[in-house]
């Protein structure tokens, strides 16, 4: 059985570096929101004893950040 290769679109291909940057950004800062999310979650847990691993303040500090500095480099280079 032959393996088919997922092609990627036209629109991303051609794509300028402002315009990746701010699609990187943007996924970067939904990734930051759904962290911020699960420590208000993790904040307002009824088992106070129940604690997780995955630091999810850190998780929406690094992507809020990094996010945000692609987003303002595709808005400077655009």
């Amino acid at each position: 059985m032959a393996r088919t290769m997922l092609h990627e679109p036209d629109a991303l291909r051609f794509a300028s570096d402002a315009t990746l940057f701010a699609l990187w950004g943007g996924g970067l800062l939904l990734v930051a929101g759904i962290a911020m999310w699960a420590d208000i979650r993790r904040t307002k847990r009824k088992h106070i004893d129940k604690v997780g691993w995955m630091p999810w303040t850190k998780v929406f500090f690094v992507c809020a950040l990094v996010g945000l500095t692609l987003i303002g480099l595709a808005v400077k280079g655009g």
